[in-house]
């Protein structure tokens, strides 16, 4: 009954659709690029010895083929059907990667067979990977295979087993990693199970991703989707995405993430669907997001974090439905100061402003200890704790919007808004006073049951609601908004 009901609320409310010209030309772009792969020369990775039983290391055949491609000024490589596992490799400028239906490239569950040498470090975690680029361009990934790296935590525990020390990390492969790298494109390919993050760009330029799926939930710790540090024009859209960690998440270690498009998507997580940050150095500037479910993400749906400083600035998300997620918006600005070895010390407080949220349904959901429970790396048992506790309150909380004292979150607009909220809430829990963790990692359950059940709102100018409808399903003896530092909110 409730789908019925939110999927008529979805048809009722208004929306526009947001002018994107950098993407204007997407079918001509397309017709093109088809044009020139047909055109291409192909190399089959089987003319280079590529065994495909699923049981040979067929790394180096692989690789034989993308240098021999390269070296004849580029072209496409085609892995026909079959299982060929292999290790790192590294594609190069002109290159199509091209997987055939009923091919998967399967990851090696041998470390040794993911060697370091030439890979940049990055900025976040360690440099292993199955797939590597660099200063590259003119690449593409399309298909309808698999690329499957196989990380579990078995084969690639996190740490050693039964140390107690968080800090003694294992070395766990990256999916993909492609660093300051020009005209990307993935299309159709499925991409499953890493043992660290999933697509990792770094400082990349014109990226589209088109129709890809993302499998990478209850697999191993870290499973992000899609990870874009530092990009520049990028166009997401008509993904299906399911990870473990944040599905689509924008970085700014270094360089601000500018120009970026996401559409007609799909996505679930473990953590969140949308996330801004958590490194934010660099800042996000010029993000438009339209016409995405967002569904099963019990830690939240939309975040945008910016506490390493820089801008976060001129973000239109709309015509969002979203279904069974906990927090459904939460917007911080904070003081972390992480400068990711930079080397110019710890950056200012950054800017958070102009952010416009329109056109959401969403149904906030209190998580199911059952699923809670799926990831079998957790180890976890299901909760047998009478009632809601402290800490699933927390995580299925209202929207929150805070800044820190001196440093406001400005002109945030929430528009044809309807929420739905499960309650909880008693009245020792309407007078909580919320920590400021002006330098702590931004999860808003960290901030624990809030004294409102529908939006918190604190340090912050010019929050505008308009037609904002929050709702309860059950009973909560808390403020419906609660208003803390607040100059210039208004409420229509």
């Amino acid at each position: 009954m409730e789908r019925r009901v939110y999927g008529l609320l979805l048809v009722c409310v208004s929306y526009t659709i947001a002018a994107t010209p950098l993407f204007a030309s997407d079918n001509a772009t397309l017709i093109a690029a088809a044009k020139k792969t047909h055109e291409a020369k192909v190399l089959d990775i089987r003319i280079y010895g590529a065994v495909g039983d699923g049981v040979a290391l067929d790394t180096e055949a692989v690789q034989q083929a993308i240098d021999a491609c390269h070296a004849d000024g580029g072209g496409v490589v085609r892995v026909p059907a079959g299982d060929y596992c292999i290790g790192t490799i590294i594609l190069k400028s002109n290159i199509t990667l091209s997987l055939d239906h009923g091919a998967s490239l399967l990851g090696s569950q041998n470390l040794d067979d993911y060697p370091t040498d030439g890979l940049d470090d990055p900025r976040e975690g360690g440099p292993h990977c199955l797939i590597y680029a660099k200063d590259a361009s003119n690449i593409t990934i399309e298909g309808l295979g698999v690329i499957d790296g196989r990380g579990t935590h078995l084969a690639f525990p996190r740490s050693s087993p039964g140390s107690r020390d968080s800090r003694q990390r294992l070395p766990r492969p990256r999916l993909l990693r492609m660093d300051h790298c020009d005209q990307l494109t993935f299309s159709g390919v499925t991409f499953k199970r890493p043992a660290f993050w999933g697509l990792h760009l770094v400082d990349c330029k014109n990226i589209h991703f088109d129709a890809i799926t993302v499998r990478m939930r209850n697999n191993n710790y870290n499973n992000d989707g899609l990870d874009l540090d530092g990009c520049e024009n990028v166009l997401i859209k008509n993904c299906d995405i399911e990870s473990g960690d944040d599905a689509i998440c924008l970085k700014s270690s270094k360089n601000p993430c500018r120009n970026i498009v996401v559409r007609d998507c799909r996505v679930a997580s473990n953590t969140a669907a949308l996330k801004f940050g958590t490194s934010s150095h660099g800042g996000f500037i010029d993000v438009r997001v339209s016409n995405c479910y967002f569904y099963d993400c019990p830690m939240g749906a939309i975040k945008l974090q910016l506490v390493d400083g820089g801008r976060l600035e001129n973000v239109d998300i709309s015509r969002i439905v979203m279904e069974n997620v906990g927090n459904p918006i939460f917007i911080r600005l904070g003081d972390r100061g992480n400068s990711y070895g930079t080397r110019d010390g710890k950056p200012p407080v950054g800017t958070l402003k102009n952010v416009r949220i329109s056109d959401v349904v969403a149904q906030v959901a209190i998580e199911d200890r059952g699923k809670a429970a799926e990831a079998p790396y957790k180890g976890l048992k299901v909760d047998t704790t009478p009632g809601v506790t402290d800490k699933e309150k927390s995580k299925a909380g209202p929207i929150m919007i805070t800044g820190i004292p001196g440093h406001p979150i400005e002109n945030v607009v929430l528009e044809n808004v309807t929420i739905s909220f499960p309650g909880h809430g008693i009245a020792a829990d309407a007078k909580r006073e919320v920590p400021e963790d002006l330098d702590r990692y931004p999860e808003q359950f960290f901030f624990g049951v809030l004294p409102a059940w529908g939006a918190y709102i604190r340090h912050a100018r010019n929050i505008e609601f308009k037609n904002v409808n929050l709702t309860l399903r059950g009973t909560d003896e808390r403020q419906k908004i609660v208003l803390e530092d607040v100059e210039g909110f208004k409420q229509h």
